[in-house]
């Protein structure tokens, strides 16, 4: 794409074109391109071949999945119910996807405005997170079409799920109407934005009791299998409070991967707004995920206090646990704080991914790895389900991607009037591109005309 803007591609990014007349929904899907163009360049891109094999692979498999039952693609059993549908997918992609009720809160009800270049990014990351975490769950207990069953059908209040199934999906709604005031800038329809900003408060404040909850309930599902989860991953008494403050610096650090990523790959999709600020937000990023780092290793020490476990240190899982909270907490607290000090953007964007890898291998342990630790042996991931997780997050990707490209998300529509000086620009160099011999017929016509 940088290559076509370099050679004088116009990118869409006003609801007009330079000239004046209203870009069309197809103009927009195809970026601005002529649609010859947005073929090539996607040819030319080789991370979509390589989405083309993953997903030639893995769509055959998602729908076997569907036909021939769960036992066709996991080895889960009574002993190792939940996979990495759940493990990777469910209890991994919901913490990172607190972004949205953090930096909605930060914005809409503190009023931090210098966070609001990076809001949009927040709430698309929350918003997809939690779909896809859908999609996950819906790929370990199949039938889609019941899915509104606990919702409507078969009530269990006193069941967790039944709590995590209902926050999961009224959050879901509340992220999706914030998420739609930037569709609706790019369809056009002042409307639906006027709308949606009328009840900006009521739905930041919904997702912040609604996030809060079903962060927290996601741990407290542990509660019903007391015993089996291994105790240094396991509290009655904190389980629950360590998956909600886990999620703050998750949350934090996704969006910190994700404009670090983009930042690289997609740059000429961002405005002068959002690149001059993009590290001097970083940085209030990693403040705030540095602060949640340190809450979230004194709960965890605490809580192993509290239940005196101390003596499951000298044992193998005891090395993994410390494995586990070096690679997630300690190193990239320590790399924050320095690079927080010093201000070392690309140390913060080593330290938060460290902070991504270390929720995911910590929601995997809980839920996977150290489940039934007892047992004589350990579940192996089928294959298939490897590539269904591979399949469905390249998904993610791809979509993430799609909606990047287009909605206003790193940039502002731009107004008519700084559309002005560039259409009056574009049309002297057009009248100076003109051959010598034109320009003097052109003159010779006006002339005549005139007399």
């Amino acid at each position: 794409m940088n290559k076509l803007i370099a050679s004088g591609a116009t990118v869409v990014d006003s609801p007009q074109k330079s000239s004046g007349r209203n870009w069309t929904i197809m103009e927009k899907l195809f970026l601005g391109l002529s649609f010859q163009q947005y073929i090539a360049q996607a040819i030319r891109n080789p991370f979509n071949w390589v989405f083309g094999i993953i997903f030639a692979i893995g769509i055959p498999i998602i729908i076997g999945r569907f036909i021939f039952g769960l036992s066709w693609v996991t080895h889960s059993s009574y002993d190792y119910p939940w996979g990495l549908f759940l493990g990777f997918g469910l209890f991994g992609m919901v913490p990172l996807s607190s972004s949205g009720f953090q930096l909605g809160t930060a914005c809409e009800v503190f009023g931090r405005h210098d966070l609001e270049p990076i809001e949009r990014l927040g709430l698309l990351n929350g918003l997809l997170g939690y779909f896809f975490a859908v999609i996950f769950l819906l790929c370990d207990l199949g039938q889609p079409w019941r899915l509104p069953y606990p919702m409507v059908l078969a009530y269990g209040p006193a069941a967790v799920l039944f709590l995590v199934a209902w926050h999961v999906a009224t959050y879901l709604s509340v992220q999706i109407a914030e998420v739609s005031v930037s569709f609706f800038e790019w369809i056009g329809l002042p409307i639906g934005i006027r709308a949606i900003r009328k009840i900006t408060l009521g739905m930041t404040v919904s997702g912040i009791i609604l996030s809060t909850l079903h962060q927290g309930a996601l741990g407290a599902l542990f509660t019903y299998a007391p015993g089996k989860v291994h105790p240094l991953w396991y509290s009655s008494s904190f389980q629950w409070i360590h998956f909600f403050v886990s999620s703050i610096p998750g949350g934090l650090c996704m969006v910190i991967v994700v404009s670090t990523i983009a930042s690289k790959t997609m740059s000429w999709r961002f405005d002068e707004r959002f690149k001059d600020s993009l590290d001097r937000i970083t940085i209030s990023l990693a403040k705030g995920a540095s602060m949640g780092l340190a809450t979230y290793l004194v709960i965890k020490l605490i809580s192993i206090a509290h239940d005196n476990k101390w003596g499951y240190f000298l044992t193998g899982y005891g090395h993994w646990y410390l494995v586990e909270i070096m690679i997630g907490v300690i190193i990239p607290m320590a790399l924050l704080a320095y690079s927080i000090h010093h201000k070392k953007v690309a140390i913060i964007r080593f330290g938060a991914l460290l902070v991504v890898l270390g929720i995911f291998l910590n929601r995997l342990n809980t839920a996977y790895i150290t489940f039934n630790w007892k047992l004589p042996y350990r579940e192996i991931p089928h294959w298939r389900e490897v590539a269904i997780c591979i399949t469905v997050y390249s998904i993610y990707i791809v979509v993430y991607r799609f909606i990047l490209y287009r909605l206003p998300i790193f940039y502002q529509w731009k107004a008519a009037e700084e559309l002005a000086p560039a259409y009056v620009a574009e049309t002297e160099t057009r009248h100076q591109r003109r051959a010598p011999e034109e320009l003097a017929l052109a003159y010779a016509a006006k002339a005549e005309n005139d007399q």
